[in-house]
């Protein structure tokens, strides 16, 4: 049983104690503490707020607490229904709301669920906003309004509306796109992708296969899309004789591709493979967090554009982006932020714009991969007691490697200035868990240099 309350939400296990799992309690305490902190903003008048969710099992009985709640706080309701993350952040710009939550637990398996909170531009709260909430969640000093003060509630479908957007943005070709005649395959994980997505594809004349697309949130693997997981979609993709294999994880806002041979693309060049295709019509700023390949940073660089990293988690990401004004980002988990578009990883607007890629350069998927620079990232994670072990690992690895360029901004980071290497060394935002990182040109290098790491870890443990 968990519940961790981060940057990246108020994430637990459904079922359990309060303060070990995401319970009832919780839910309320802490969607109360929300509406009221955004009723004190916009002072005079009801908060309007939009609610949309995953297709996770407990998703029906979260959403019902989570909209009771905001009602009896007098907040008007927008329920965006099952709806991908991107699609929720959407519906808040859409509709001007003040505010949104997001009930899913992203790539977590179904026993988990969370609650992630939007602002009015339907972005995630900045670190102060969300500590602020959970203050007054721990405090829970609360006061309802009386029966005449109680909001409504609307409910309307946006994803139409979504993947009109998506349509809409100048640098996604759909005539590219129709006439390349693409067949992909989608795993949409048994959760809100088998709404969405085919919808896009339709709209863009591509080919749609869908395998596990009931949105009844029993996945039917484990929801990360890592080649390890895929191994379903690689076989079907042979199978079709598709051109592509996409891969979304259980809210839409993670994306990997699957090549026509069946071998994986890998997620760290969903973003690379977005980004080279946006930069090759505007130049800018490219931003990903400090846990993503180096091959951004090459193919910016390739376009006589700049470099920059962030710490981990979507948030620190988009604040970074809008600090430089950049023109791409997202994260190697096959995130990708199109800050025109909107500050949200959104696996409809990138599986537009790789399409438009493969179609603007005439490549099929392998070939697309072998334009881009070959690196391999070496992920590992150990578990943790306390946070007093995670500090003293921390400072016993950067003791180690001293000598060497560190960054401290997050976690450790240590780069090497020869053999294009790095790895990093963080607790995860959303498990209780350390992750080791390894990056280098080829598997054998960057699992030699993560064991290095894991070695110093294990001595110490």
């Amino acid at each position: 049983m968990s519940l961790i309350v981060s940057i990246s939400g108020i994430r637990g296990t459904v079922g359990g104690k309060p303060g070990e799992a995401l319970t009832p309690i919780d839910i309320v305490k802490f969607t109360t503490a929300y509406a009221q902190q955004l009723a004190a903003t916009v002072k005079g008048r009801r908060p309007r707020i939009v609610v949309g969710r995953d297709a996770r099992i407990s998703g029906e009985m979260v959403e019902a607490l989570v909209t009771g709640t905001l009602m009896a706080c007098g907040a008007d309701v927008i329920d965006a229904g099952m709806a991908s993350t991107p699609t929720t952040e959407m519906a808040v710009i859409f509709t001007e709301a003040d505010g949104g939550i997001i009930l899913t637990a992203s790539h977590n398996p179904k026993e988990w669920n969370a609650l992630k909170l939007l602002n009015a531009k339907g972005e995630f709260l900045s670190d102060e906003e969300g500590q602020a909430i959970m203050r007054a969640a721990d405090k829970a000093d609360f006061t309802w309004p009386g029966v005449d003060s109680i909001g409504t509630i609307t409910r309307k479908d946006f994803t139409d509306e979504h993947v009109q957007a998506v349509l809409d943005y100048p640098l996604v070709d759909r005539e590219a796109i129709r006439k390349a005649g693409f067949k992909v395959v989608l795993d949409a994980i048994n959760s809100v992708g088998s709404i969405a997505m085919p919808r896009l594809f339709e709209a863009l004349g591509v080919e749609c296969i869908t395998i596990n697309g009931t949105p009844d949130g029993r996945f039917a693997h484990n929801p990360e899309p890592l080649p390890e997981n895929l191994t379903g979609l690689s076989e079907e993709v042979v199978k079709q004789k598709a051109d592509l294999g996409v891969s979304v994880d259980p809210d839409v806002d993670r994306l990997a591709f699957i090549c026509e041979n069946g071998e994986p693309f890998g997620e760290e060049y969903t973003l690379v493979a977005v980004a080279d295709y946006v930069l090759s019509h505007k130049h800018g700023f490219t931003v990903s967090n400090l846990s993503s390949s180096r091959a951004l940073k090459d193919i910016s660089e390739r376009h006589g554009c700049t470099y920059r990293f962030s710490k981990v988690g979507e948030k620190n990401v988009s604040t970074l982006m809008q600090e430089c004004g950049a023109v791409i980002g997202g994260e190697g988990n096959g995130g990708v932020i199109v800050p025109d578009f909107h500050y949200g990883r959104d696996a409809l607007i990138g599986t537009a714009l790789f399409l438009s890629n493969m179609a603007h350069k005439n490549l099929n998927a392998t070939d697309l991969r072998a334009t881009y620079p070959d690196y391999y990232i070496s992920k590992n994670k150990i578990q943790v007691a306390s946070q007093e072990v995670i500090g003293k690992l921390l400072d016993t690895v950067h003791k180690h490697y001293a000598n060497e360029k560190c960054d401290t901004s997050d976690g450790l980071r240590v780069d090497f200035e020869a053999g294009k290497k790095w790895f990093v060394l963080r607790k995860s935002n959303t498990e209780p868990i350390i992750r080791i990182y390894a990056e280098a040109p080829g598997k054998e290098a960057a699992d030699t240099l993560a064991q290095e790491v894991i070695a110093i870890i294990n001595s110490i443990l």
